[in-house]
């Protein structure tokens, strides 16, 4: 705490008044939400560039279906093992760090893609496509779990869980220009290195800003009493105290399961709506009305959530709201000619459901304090790819051959999959984790609980208070009476 006091000369003064005269929050930290959204949607147009125009790759390189949905697959898998370590660098070598080599890595995976357009003699250039993408993969555990560190150390209070609302949203915005973007430059084979090239630009322009306009991990002055304190576990020891918290452990099984069932959800959404006669291009339709209505739902959800505090309300209202359109969409997808409802239906379902991923962070980080947010938000991301690889297993795995006439416009020469079973099951496993949600967790929030008990004393001691309302005026009546209370780490950390 000794670094809260200012440069100021004058005597000694105690920890707990310097930290309150301290708090300042710094026009740069919009500098830094500007790199990691930018570096986020980057990743992601990277990760799905090649999906959208597969056939024409495939053809180019001579590569086979399988081998181009690997190319998109690779996240998926080098996510479970990468994410502790990323978790680590996160939480132990410090933001600045993490997010630079985040970029070098991003900007190094987008111009290996390329090298297969350049090198005209190379043999296979699956290897070096390959090599590329697992790049981009390995920065994707890096930025993913950036915003709620980022907002948390570098945000006040009341603008927290709008930080990281950008942040996590500049994701999704990523994938929705992939599948905008490729379709739009590749028109035949020789497209394909201009889309690789321009793929590059944002990827470069994320490096170059990070490597030089970052200098510093945590801001020298704090911006609220939870940042003051942020990171007082160690990395193993956070890990621990994350498993042997029940409230913890059943929000990253409940959310981590939500965010299998949405990748899933985006990954076979062409394959469930072919089946039963609607064209690719609505398909597409459907998923960019997903992803746009998710990202204005983050927007409203985060700023509501920002003024009020009410974070497991949000996140439990919306995950019931979400079964309910997921089960919609089970029923109506299995119709044909239900054009408007379709786009209705997966309008709700990104409404309700993507908005709740950067509230559900916050909350993540809330629950567990105080355990460092790259541990807490990172283990929901990684147990949520765990959940997806498995989700998405068992709904292809529920598939059967139609062997009935039917109004396939799915390509490949084969018979289409009959996809009613898998997404019953899909719209079961979401209304039963939404009722494991409202049932098991219950928590208080300790970060903002250890903020509500030093923020007294800046009236006593004369600090800014106008700047700064006391925290409680802010909090719900139900958060400062929790029967629970905050735990002795979170209760140690406000008054150390």
């Amino acid at each position: 705490m000794a670094g809260l006091e200012g440069d100021a000369p004058g005597p000694p003064t105690p920890p707990a008044l310097g930290a309150l005269r301290g708090y300042r929050a710094y026009a740069r930290r919009w500098v830094f939400l500007l790199v990691v959204s930018l570096l986020s949607c980057s990743n992601a147009t990277l990760w799905l560039s090649f999906a959208p125009v597969a056939d024409t790759i495939a053809q180019h390189f001579l590569l086979s279906t399988e081998q181009v949905n690997w190319l998109s697959l690779v996240y998926l898998v080098v996510a479970i093992p990468s994410g502790l370590v990323a978790i680590w660098i996160l939480d132990s070598v410090g933001l600045r760090w993490a997010t630079i080599l985040c970029a070098w890595l991003n900007f190094a995976g987008s111009v290996l893609r390329t090298l297969p357009c350049m090198l005209f003699w190379i043999q296979t250039p699956f290897a070096l496509l390959m090599g590329g993408q697992s790049l981009c993969a390995l920065a994707q555990t890096l930025v993913i779990f950036s915003p709620a560190k980022l907002a948390a150390l570098w945000f006040p209070e009341h603008q927290r869980a709008t930080a990281n609302m950008v942040g996590t949203m500049a994701n999704p915005l990523g994938i929705l220009l992939a599948n905008v973007l490729s379709p739009a430059l590749v028109k035949k084979e020789d497209d394909i290195p201009i889309m690789l090239g321009i793929y590059i630009i944002p990827a470069g322009l994320a490096c170059l800003l990070a490597t030089a306009c970052l200098w510093e991990s945590v801001p020298p002055t704090p911006p609220s009493a939870g940042a003051a304190h942020s990171n007082s576990e160690k990395f193993l020891d956070g890990l621990k105290l994350l498993v042997r918290n029940k409230a913890y452990v059943v929000l990253a099984v409940c959310f981590g399961g939500g965010v299998g069932i949405f990748s899933s959800f985006s990954a076979l959404l062409e394959q469930v709506l072919c089946a039963n006669g609607y064209s690719n291009e609505f398909a597409g339709l459907c998923g960019a009305l997903f992803i746009v209505f998710g990202i204005l739902g983050a927007l409203a959800l985060g700023l509501y959530v920002d003024r009020t505090k009410r974070f497991t309300e949000a996140v439990k209202i919306g995950f019931c709201l979400t079964s309910l359109v997921c089960v919609a969409f089970a029923l109506v997808s299995q119709l044909r000619g239900q054009t408007v409802a379709l786009a209705a239906v997966c309008s709700l379902l990104g409404l309700f459901g993507f908005s709740v991923a950067p509230v559900a962070m916050e909350l993540a980080v809330e629950c567990s304090f105080p355990v460092g947010e790259g541990a807490a938000a990172g283990l929901v991301f990684v147990v949520g790819q765990a959940e997806g690889v498995l989700i998405m297993v068992l709904l292809t795995a529920l598939t059967v051959r139609r062997s009935d006439p039917s109004f396939s416009t799915c390509q490949g020469g084969q018979d289409p999959l009959d996809w009613k079973v898998s997404m019953l099951t899909m719209a079961g496993l979401c209304t039963l984790l939404s009722c494991c949600l409202v049932l098991l967790f219950h928590t208080p929030y300790r970060r903002l609980q250890a903020e509500a008990r030093s923020s007294p004393s800046l009236q006593d001691f004369g600090s800014p208070a106008a700047d700064h309302a006391p925290l409680q005026q802010a909090l719900p009546p139900a958060l400062l009476g929790h029967p629970q209370g905050p735990s002795k780490d979170a209760a140690g950390a406000a008054h150390s």
